[in-house]
């Protein structure tokens, strides 16, 4: 997992490549805790945040605003302000997809230099977005990694870039350069987290959640994995299916029916995977703040799991 002479590259890589707004120091409202709440039935969380509530903090420097989506697609737009990172940037990634560990979070030491290189602080209130219904979950992603490293303050935005787009936030062609902070992570935090010798070990004890799509469900190979199927008996909620049509959440109550339909309830112990545990993360989030605290995302998920393990199609 030495890889830190890499990660420095790809981040002043990252720095380099992005256009800086500038803009005159002026002082900052303190930041208040957020309102998640709109009008009609909006899912409302404690990891979760509207898009008016991230306009109403527009520019505080108490807040940083993380685009999931990375530097390639921040070219084409995004929040004013806001730094553009991947999720892979946070992960072990050396080897390849199924190798053991590959995509996990990275061990203390690394990802404290990371996420020092990267600017990302637990002094500031994080706010994380991406695409919604239309990405990987990459925000639900990075927003669970930051989590099990200890931040107590960070938060997704329901809708991702379009409702910011539609809430009007100053939408701009680059994302901004990360500033240097000195970040320290003593340990990682496994309670929503489990490996695959873990679930193996004790497989009849959880329910297991496949969060992929159909074509993934029923046994298609579209991303390299070793092969197609899934997980023995696993249960089958479309990340997609978490969603309205505009890309925001279904209401809390709406996504409580697809958990207690599909056959969970808040005493299971659930685990959620997807190809390479980024949907699957965003998924977990949902079922905590919904009040399946039990649950866990298997990070290693079936790109490891197709490697090993027995499949079913």
């Amino acid at each position: 997992m030495k890889k830190m002479k890499i990660s420095k590259i790809l981040v002043l890589i990252l720095v380099l490549s992005m256009v800086v707004a500038g803009c005159a120091a002026k002082e900052q409202p303190e930041v208040t805790a957020p309102d998640t709440s709109k009008e009609g039935s909006a899912f409302e969380g404690k990891y979760l945040v509207s898009a008016e509530y991230v306009k109403s903090f527009a520019g505080n420097d108490n807040i940083l605003l993380i685009d999931a989506r990375g530097v390639d697609a921040a070219k084409e737009g995004t929040v004013e302000g806001a730094i553009a990172i991947k999720w892979q940037m946070l992960a072990a990634m050396e080897g390849k997809p199924g190798d053991p560990m590959w995509g996990t979070i990275l061990e203390p030491a690394d990802l404290s230099e990371a996420l020092s290189n990267l600017g990302i602080s637990k002094d500031k209130e994080i706010i994380v977005f991406g695409a919604a219904k239309d990405g990987w979950g990459d925000e639900g992603r990075i927003t669970w990694e930051l989590i099990a490293a200890g931040f107590e303050n960070v938060k997704m935005v329901d809708g991702g870039l379009a409702s910011l787009t539609n809430a009007g936030l100053n939408i701009v062609k680059g994302a901004a350069a990360p500033i240097f902070a000195d970040v320290a992570v003593s340990e990682i935090n496994n309670t929503h987290n489990i490996n695959t010798d873990a679930l193996v070990a004790d497989y009849e004890s959880y329910k297991v959640v496949d969060v992929r799509a159909d074509e993934e469900y029923e046994g298609q190979v579209l991303y390299g994995e070793a092969k197609g199927g899934h997980l023995p008996g696993a249960i089958h909620i479309k990340f997609t299916d978490l969603f309205e049509a505009d890309g925001t959440l279904k209401s809390n109550e709406d996504v409580t029916k697809i958990f207690t339909d599909a056959g969970l309830s808040k005493n299971d112990k659930i685990v959620t995977y997807c190809t390479a545990g980024i949907r699957s993360a965003y998924m977990q989030l949902l079922l905590e703040m919904t009040g399946f605290e039990n649950s866990y995302n298997y990070d290693e998920s079936f790109y490891r799991w197709s490697a090993v393990n027995e499949l079913e199609k």
